[in-house]
């Protein structure tokens, strides 16, 4: 039977971002609370959300970040070959097969064929172009160089998601992999235990010690485990709405993953590179140091980073050197801050952070390959002792009543 596809509406929308500044939109999504959900995400406190009109969710498709840096790249190299705007938006449009992304295309080519900017058309679609974002465009308009502007958007963009994807590379494996292995063992203790207990209960011997062990621990998950399952989703549920609602809650969590050993150091040298690579592209473009600051705190992902980002701002705008707030936040790597050092004594600290930001993503495509290498004979070595225990508890009886015998 073939699977109903989702309905998704488009949603008109008016709210105020985090500079309480009012802004309004379009967005898909399959209810008006999801909609205001993911606008929360995006820093948005929505105050009117209305439905438009109605599209099939599996014809559309979801707009993802990849999207908007292809379209980015796409729209540089059409302006760099000196087609103008419009006509760049149309090519681009038709390159493209997802049709929420061309929507998405054919709407801020309207805007901007009325009159409007495009970094002010760009900020119609928060969901999909952050202040950031908006803002490099803005100064590439001001400054004549949307061109070039929009290029270091784009390679922001790709290296960004790229550094994002190796994140989830690492996680992803062992999380599946420890899936799997639950439900091997609930299988084996549900359906596999109780079927050698049968064959115990024959034998008029006491059984050892581990043997007993395991058969309690499958009575247990037998009378119990639609209990066990549906405490996980709802404390999973309500840990998300935790994340959700409380700042304080995901602050805390950002802490914490930060001190998981390895995984910890990926997620920090992670953080330090989207420093970089954010502070890199914003300086470039010419945005005054203070200011592109603010853009890497909100880009940072990391709470840790984030504060440490904000009391950087405040020390260079009260005339101190980049190099030494730095040192003294106490997070940043030696290596960082010297190459920042000597990026603000050669006027070239832009070139400089571009070094940090690559030198640290290569880090952690390293860093996660190492891992992933390290993980599979880890991993299979558990799967190994928890299978294997479970079979051994089950022979052990037999092996017993043939020495007996």
């Amino acid at each position: 039977m073939a699977r109903k596809p989702t309905k998704i509406a488009t949603f008109v929308w008016e709210g105020k971002d985090k500079s309480g500044r009012k802004v309004k939109g379009e967005v898909q999504g399959a209810s008006i609370a999801l909609v205001k959900a993911e606008l929360r995400k995006q820093g948005i406190n929505s105050a009117k959300v209305k439905k438009k009109g109605m599209t099939l969710g599996t014809k559309g498709g979801k707009i993802k970040p990849m999207d908007i840096a292809l379209f980015t790249r796409q729209l540089a190299t059409m302006m760099k070959a000196g087609v103008p705007l419009l006509q760049a938006f149309d090519i681009t449009a038709d390159g493209i097969e997802k049709p929420a992304m061309r929507d998405l295309i054919g709407k801020i080519k309207n805007d901007v064929a009325g009159g409007t900017t495009l970094a002010d058309s760009l900020r119609n679609h928060p969901l999909y172009f952050d202040d950031l974002y908006c803002n490099l465009v803005a100064s590439g308009e001001q400054s004549g160089s949307l061109e070039s502007l929009l290029d270091r958007i784009a390679t922001y963009k790709e290296k960004t998601e790229a550094l994002k994807a190796k994140i989830k590379k690492a996680m992803k494996y062992p999380i599946a992999v420890v899936g799997v292995a639950m439900i091997v063992t609930g299988i084996l203790l549900v359906y596999v235990v109780p079927q050698f207990e049968e064959v115990f209960q024959g034998f008029g011997a006491e059984l050892p010690a581990f043997t007993q062990m395991v058969i309690g621990i499958s009575e247990v998950v037998q009378s119990s485990w639609h209990l066990a399952i549906a405490a996980l989703v709802v404390l999973g549920f309500m840990f998300k709405k935790l994340l959700q609602r409380s700042k304080a809650a995901r602050d805390r969590v950002d802490r914490i993953v930060l001190k998981i050993p390895v995984i910890g150091v990926i997620l920090d040298k992670s953080a330090v590179a989207r420093f970089a690579r954010t502070l890199s592209t914003t300086f470039a473009a010419g945005v005054p140091l203070v200011d592109a600051l603010d853009s890497v705190a909100g880009a940072s992902g990391n709470v840790v980073y984030s504060d440490a980002t904000q009391r950087i701002k405040e020390d260079v705008s009260s005339g101190q050197q980049l190099q030494f707030s730095m040192r003294n936040s106490g997070i940043f790597p030696a290596m960082a801050v010297q190459m920042v050092a000597i990026g603000e004594e050669s006027g070239a600290l832009d070139e400089m952070l571009d070094k940090v930001a690559t030198f640290y993503e290569d880090e952690v495509d390293n860093m996660v390959d190492g891992l992933t290498s390290l993980m599979e004979p880890l991993i299979m070595s558990v799967l190994g002792v928890l299978v294997g225990g479970l079979i051994i508890a089950m022979y052990l009886p037999i092996f017993q009543l043939g020495a007996v015998v």
